[in-house]
């Protein structure tokens, strides 16, 4: 005889993590752990960008799309992959739930009380001095070692990571060569940048407006979608004051915005030249009026600069910005 009790009659009882394990086709299940899957809104995604995570806060699953910039609830998730409005999306949800556990005899959809998994966590770092492979690295976007040394970017010889798990203390420690630890002014590290690796290329510590420490009082702000991409601005030479969030897909916060308003006759944005990065530039405009610079020499500023040199970009990108700063 086939269960009943479990059938649901808002998509506010439906368990998150069945969810994205139903309409992602998770292979595995969700027990409070995070999974990183290839974009389900970006067909062109080679390497997994979306990642289904489990917030400690309120035990339910999120996700986050980096390769678009989509993210959000699990039935955000629905609304997104079908279209559909939210009362769409939650019909959708509790009609394929609940066939789901009459299917199932109500006997694997059950919500089990989630096991927090402990990550690890930088605890320490072990600064080398500059080498000729970090000159060849760097110097292809134009950015110096000065510069570097500027911005508090330091070259790690290693770095070591913890966790606590069932009682028992785990280290890893990290070495190898093209790993950068960037810093804040007290000396604080707030990332790990690893370019020669496919996952993890980044390792956030903490969150850090980056740029703001270095600002040099000029009359107009560029806000651009990473550290490197600053730097190759600022390599390039172009008078002017640049800040980049955590990511493209991470908006400054509002009381941040309106400190750096009082600073600047304008401020403009200049993120990568994709999806995601077009729709992060369009948010800025929608929220405060920030017109956007579009450079489609290749996806990014940096990528542009290493292609074809830093004279060219300079000549396309100095009237781009003027037109907007006028």
């Amino acid at each position: 005889m086939l269960s009943t009790k479990h059938l649901v009659q808002t998509y506010r009882d439906v368990p998150t993590n069945w969810i994205f394990e139903y309409y992602c086709k998770l292979p595995e299940k969700l027990s409070g752990q995070d999974v990183k899957i290839h974009s389900l809104f970006n067909p062109k995604d080679k390497t997994p960008s979306m990642c289904v995570f489990f917030h400690q806060k309120d035990s339910k699953y999120y996700f986050k799309d980096f390769s678009t910039g989509k993210g959000g609830t699990a039935i955000k998730l629905i609304q997104e992959l079908f279209k559909e409005n939210i009362k769409e999306a939650s019909g959708r949800v509790i009609s394929d739930y609940n066939q789901f556990v009459l299917t199932h005899n109500g006997t694997e959809h059950a919500i089990s009380e989630f096991k927090v998994r402990s990550k690890y966590k930088v605890v320490s770092t072990h600064i080398r001095s500059w080498m000729t492979q970090d000159k060849i690295f760097w110097s292809q976007y134009g950015i110096s070692s000065k510069l570097l040394e500027t911005y508090n970017v330091c070259p790690l010889e290693s770095y070591r990571m913890e966790k606590t798990e069932d009682g028992e203390l785990k280290s890893l420690e990290i070495t190898g060569a093209f790993i950068y630890g960037y810093y804040k002014k007290n000396g604080e590290l707030y990332k790990i940048y690893q370019p020669k690796v496919k996952e993890h290329k980044f390792i956030k510590i903490s969150s850090h407006l980056q740029g703001y420490d270095q600002l040099e009082g000029h009359p107009y702000l560029l806000i651009c979608s990473s550290l490197k991409d600053m730097l190759t601005v600022k390599a390039i030479g172009l008078k002017i004051d640049v800040v980049a969030p955590d990511s493209e897909n991470t908006l400054i916060s509002q009381d941040m915005i309106e400190n750096l308003e009082t600073k600047y006759k304008k401020i403009i944005t200049l993120f990568d030249n994709d999806t995601a990065g077009i729709a992060a530039m369009k948010k800025y405009k929608e929220l405060y009026g920030f017109e956007y610079v579009y450079l489609d020499m290749e996806k990014d500023v940096a990528d542009a600069v290493k292609k074809y040199g830093q004279s060219p970009v300079f000549v396309k990108l100095i009237p781009a910005i003027n037109k907007k700063l006028n």
